[in-house]
């Protein structure tokens, strides 16, 4: 699996098969430690099952390791005397990046008079405003990157944490296994990790009926504690930028432009089959997808070897979120990606007005498109089959001015009424109410 994860950047697809094999025979060896849990949430055809015993197998080697040191620590909870429940968020990411984007608002609305909120931080400072910002939004701001993961864990037990979501799972340079010394009596797996953590560590996986059904809860290690709408939260605030010309995006005068700022990583051979169909079956349109210096020559030779010229992918720089949301609306119809989806980019092409197509699968990252679009009242964007996905796809140039509603703004009204910090703060609140006034019980 060395060069796993340097394959799928690259959008190198021929091992696809191979891959797979090894990680199923990594999985029915139970070979602990092997695989990391977030290589199978892009590798097509790995069930949810699947994802949850790579993710056990993940953690029992740490668990293990840090036996003797956990026993040492045994932490206890005394009784809450405190006026407030305390919540602790744990992640590396408390600067300009996706999930801060998608959090800061709501960070912000959390009830004061109920609640206390603290950060424990292990990532860096890149001396942009989101950092400041979010330091405002907590009661108490921890910068735990010089502590080992025990003495992470004895800072949040001392702190004497109710609730610590941890907004990381098994993503780039997590500290996720700080949740497995149990430094608070409640657990949470929120927002940042599209799957189970596995193990017996977290109580609970905030997520929302579309996302997790209840008949996949065996697939999960934690319970599920249930959003009405939509599990990820959208802000009112997010300014668009300017709309530059096409010439100024580098996209022709004409023609349709489809769309997909998806990481190369999520692309498939099965997906990018559809979507070069699509492109030899409109004259003059465009696939615009965002810069990666390791995956464009080989896009664009696999472009070729479906008959495409390669100048019709066209590939845009990374700009600031108002810029980029600015220049989503020259995009004409977003495209998503299976098995992982469009996440923060989906809720990006929503805000900006631009429709976006879907196909959801079984696992939680290939439902959360899904999970946004049904919230916000546009479940006809949701296809059924990838069959069906090529089908919507394909007679979307011809019908796009007769869609019903305005383009422009119905996408970012649902996303402003279904998804805004007002409404999910309110219902992560009587979450958050229920698992404190219940203790770890699972519900």
């Amino acid at each position: 699996m060395k060069f796993y994860d340097l394959s799928r950047r690259m959008c190198e697809w021929e091992r696809l098969d191979e891959w797979r094999g090894k990680i199923r025979a990594i999985l029915v060896r139970n070979e602990a430690g092997a695989v990391s849990p977030f290589h199978l949430l892009s590798l097509p055809r790995m069930s949810a099952s699947e994802q949850r015993a790579c993710a056990d197998l993940w953690m029992k080697a740490r668990f293990e390791a840090s036996a003797s040191e956990r026993a040492n620590l045994a932490f206890t909870f005394r009784a809450s005397v405190k006026p407030k429940i305390r919540l602790g968020y744990l992640s590396c990411d408390f600067h300009e990046h996706a999930t801060s984007l998608l959090l800061v608002e709501l960070l912000e609305s959390h009830d004061r008079e109920r609640f206390e909120i603290f950060a424990y931080s292990y990532g860096p400072d890149d001396g942009k405003g989101m950092r400041e910002l979010l330091q405002k939004s907590f009661d108490r701001f921890l910068d735990i990157q010089t502590l080992s993961m025990s003495e992470a864990a004895r800072a949040i037990h001392q702190d004497e944490v109710d609730i610590l979501i941890d907004l990381k799972g098994y993503t780039q340079a997590t500290r996720t296994a700080i949740l497995t010394y149990r430094p608070a009596p409640i657990q949470v797996n929120y927002l940042g990790y599209p799957g189970t953590l596995g193990g017996n560590f977290c109580d609970y996986l905030i997520t929302d009926p579309f996302l997790t059904p209840p008949g996949s809860a065996d697939d999960y290690s934690e319970a599920f504690a249930y959003l009405p709408d939509t599990y990820q939260p959208h802000g009112r605030q997010g300014p668009i930028g300017a709309r530059p010309t096409r010439t100024e995006a580098g996209l022709a005068e004409q023609g349709f432009v489809f769309c997909c700022f998806n990481q190369a990583y999520k692309l498939t051979p099965d997906i990018f089959d559809i979507w070069c169909r699509l492109l030899a079956n409109v004259p003059k349109s465009v696939l615009w997808l965002l810069k990666s210096e390791l995956a464009e020559g080989n896009l664009r030779n696999e472009a070729y070897q479906r008959g495409i010229a390669p100048d019709r992918l066209v590939f845009a720089d990374d700009k600031p979120q108002a810029e980029h949301l600015g220049r989503l609306g020259l995009a004409d119809l977003v495209l998503d990606t299976l098995p992982y989806n469009a996440h923060t980019t989906a809720s990006d092409a929503l805000w900006a007005g631009v429709p976006l197509v879907t196909c959801p699968g079984e696992t939680f990252p290939s439902r959360v498109a899904g999970s946004l679009l049904h919230a916000i009242g546009l479940p006809e964007l949701i296809a059924g089959d990838l069959d069906g996905y090529y089908d919507w796809l394909s007679t979307w140039p011809p019908v796009r001015s007769t869609w019903p509603g305005s383009r422009a703004s119905l996408p970012r009204t649902g996303l402003a009424r279904r998804c805004s910090t007002s409404g999910l703060i309110r219902a992560i609140w009587k979450a958050y109410m229920k698992r404190y006034g219940g203790g770890i019980a699972m519900a």
